[in-house]
């Protein structure tokens, strides 16, 4: 199984730790994100693990020398956002039938196994949760993806005309999805750079795109300072 890291960011929020080093590098308990994050894939059955590098690109780059079956997709001429980040991979990504798309700050108790299981036959699977925030994922009753909306500002985005959103179940993504690589030739006419989750609602009325939650869902974003604490307890659990 093959799995691909988001560890480009600059990790702004995690200033000024992210000063001096990316966000893969930052330490909860004592150990760099990065190492929590492929101790836990290797655990799951990943035994391919593709990292995107851009901001102290070399840090990580020095990090992961020696270590076997780690592929870095180099994005140090420009930060090319989600979707840009999976294209610009695809030489590394290819060979598989799918793969699996973890943010290097979220930590869980998701079974990746199970969740990479449960997305056979399908384009995409997101995992979502329904913690309370201002922009949701809609999906039919289903679990199909049909929309995205911002109910702060009553912003939509759907390839369905005629979406009645009070009708969708509204949840939250959890930065942890799985792609299938006949996905590709559709992002041959974006721009350089853009985000996988606005390709995904622009082909979600053709493709099979699906949400699965896991019962128990325990989720970290270890995106500000203040979390750091509280990633360190979950670790310890």
């Amino acid at each position: 199984m093959k799995a691909m890291i988001f560890a480009a960011g600059l990790g702004t929020r995690l200033k000024p730790l992210t000063d001096t080093m990316p966000k893969a590098l930052v330490p909860v308990g004592g150990r760099p994100l990065l190492e929590i994050l492929l101790e836990k894939l290797t655990h799951e059955g990943f035994e391919d693990i593709v990292i995107n590098i851009h901001h102290f690109a070399d840090q990580i780059e020095q990090w992961c020398k020696g270590r076997e079956n780690i592929h870095l997709s180099d994005e140090r001429e420009q930060l090319l956002e989600t979707g840009g980040g999976i294209r610009h991979a695809r030489p590394l990504l290819a060979d598989c039938q799918r793969f699996l798309i973890h943010n290097v700050d979220i930590l869980s108790n998701v079974n990746l196994r199970e969740f990479y299981e449960a997305g056979k036959g399908q384009a995409a699977t997101l995992l979502v949760s329904q913690r309370d925030t201002q922009r949701y994922l809609l999906f039919n009753k289903g679990n199909r993806l049909v929309g995205w909306t911002n109910i702060k500002t009553g912003e939509v985005k759907s390839p369905y005309p005629n979406l009645n959103i009070e009708d969708c179940q509204h949840l939250a993504f959890a930065g942890i999805h799985q792609m299938s690589t006949s996905l590709f030739p559709l992002m041959d006419c974006w721009p350089e750079r853009f985000s996988v989750i606005d390709f995904y609602l622009s082909i979600c009325d053709a493709y099979p795109i699906y949400a699965y939650q896991q019962s128990g869902l325990r989720l970290i974003d270890v995106g500000k300072l203040d979390t750091l604490a509280a990633a360190e307890d979950f670790l310890k659990e």
